[in-house]
Order: C-alpha cells, then structure tokens, then sequence
C-alpha cells in the first residue's frame, strides 16, 4: 500500500504541537512552578537579613515564579503563561487545605514536643496569611506577563530589558498588596513594606533578566530536540 508524504514524514516529526500545552519544555517549567508555588508559602515562615533589611525568605521562589511565567510568555505567548498562572493557584490551595487538614489532625505520642510546635506554628499561619498570599501572586503574576507581553508587541527589543522592568513593577506590586493584606492593623507596616520593596526590586532588576532568559532558552532547548 503506497504511503501519503505525510505518513512517510511521520517517523521524523515527533512533535505534534511544538509550541502548544504539551511542549516538553512548558511541560518541565510547569512541573517546576507548580512546586515553586506552594514551597514559596513554607520558606516564607523564615525572615532573612539582606544586609540591614529583613525580608521574608519567600521572595526566593517568587522571583523564579516570576521568571518562569516570564519566559512562558516570551516562549508560548500570554495567553499560555496566563493559563499558566491560574494553574498555579491549584496547588496553592491545595498546599492551603492539607495544611490546615495535618494541622488538625491528632500528633503521634512518640512525637518529640519542640518538633511538633515547631510546625504546627508553620502549618497554622494566620487566616489573613493565607488570603493574602494568593491574592499577591496572582495580581502580581498577571502583571508581570501583561508588561512583558506589552513591551516585546510594542518595542521589541533585548529581552533581559523588559524582564527586568517587568519582574521590578510585579515585586512591588506583590509586596504592597501581601503586606498590607497580611499586616495591615497587626504592627506598622511602613518599615517592613519599604525594606521589602527596596530588596525585591533590587533583586528583580539584577536577578529576573537572568532567570528569564536562562528559563526560555532552556525552553526552546527542549522543544528543540524533538522536532
């Protein structure tokens, strides 16, 4: 039976949608940002000095949050790194709900005392913790791939220039919505938001260019090979 051009070609094309959901290098930055997701609200319990500012030790996996759905949008468009991001809200509320589910349930006896206060404090944040974390990153998150996506339509150029604009505005954004949400009320929050600020903006414009052209090329990298 005699084969059609497009039977014969199939052996050599592997990719049935190169730049689509199922792209192998969206598959593997998703995988890694769901993850990124819910350990970001762990490392968050910890607050790291920056020289003399006091940060909260989260921050770290939301810059790679941000790179990561940066380079989404450079890669496969807005409207995938979009998606992306809503998907991201899967295992934050999951993450949200086993905690408080573990939190309540009863603690073995062999349990050592200092372990089990330790992270039932982590597994108890405040209800206002809890809102205030996932309103930050999906405003910041969204703001971030709309400047990104906004600035390569309109003006092109090197992509490292608009990630780093893009990444400082999302930080400061997350950081005036999260703080004031989560502390508003509890203590002043005027010296922790500028701290705050100052270190995510600063890391943002020195690390996000980084990351998000490290994350694209890897991207491409992995559609690449099978095509």
């Amino acid at each position: 039976m005699n084969e059609s051009p497009a039977d014969q070609a199939a052996p050599q094309t592997l990719v049935a949608v190169p730049k689509g959901l199922f792209a192998p290098g969206l598959f593997a930055i998703a995988l890694f940002y769901g993850g990124m997701c819910t350990f970001a609200g762990l490392l968050g319990n910890k607050q790291v000095a920056l020289g003399p500012l006091a940060v909260e030790a989260g921050m770290f996996a939301f810059l790679l949050l941000v790179a990561m759905g940066g380079a989404v949008a450079e890669v496969y468009g807005r409207s995938v790194a979009n998606k992306l991001v809503l998907w991201g809200f899967v295992p934050i509320f999951a993450s949200i709900l086993l905690s408080l589910l573990v939190a309540a349930m009863p603690a073995s006896p062999e349990m050592q005392p200092e372990r089990l206060e330790a992270i039932q404090m982590v597994l108890t944040a405040t209800w206002r913790i809890w809102i205030a974390g996932p309103i930050a990153y999906g405003t910041s998150q969204i703001l971030n791939i709309t400047v990104i996506s906004a600035l390569k339509t309109r003006f092109g150029g090197p992509m490292w220039i608009r990630a780093g604009l893009a990444g400082a505005l999302s930080q400061a954004l997350d950081t005036v919505i999260f703080i004031t949400v989560a502390f508003l009320g509890v203590f002043p929050i005027l010296p922790l938001l500028a701290g705050q600020m100052i270190a995510k903006v600063v890391l943002s414009i020195v690390l996000i260019p980084f990351l998000v052209t490290w994350f694209a090329g890897f991207a491409r990298k992995l559609d690449g090979r099978i095509q």
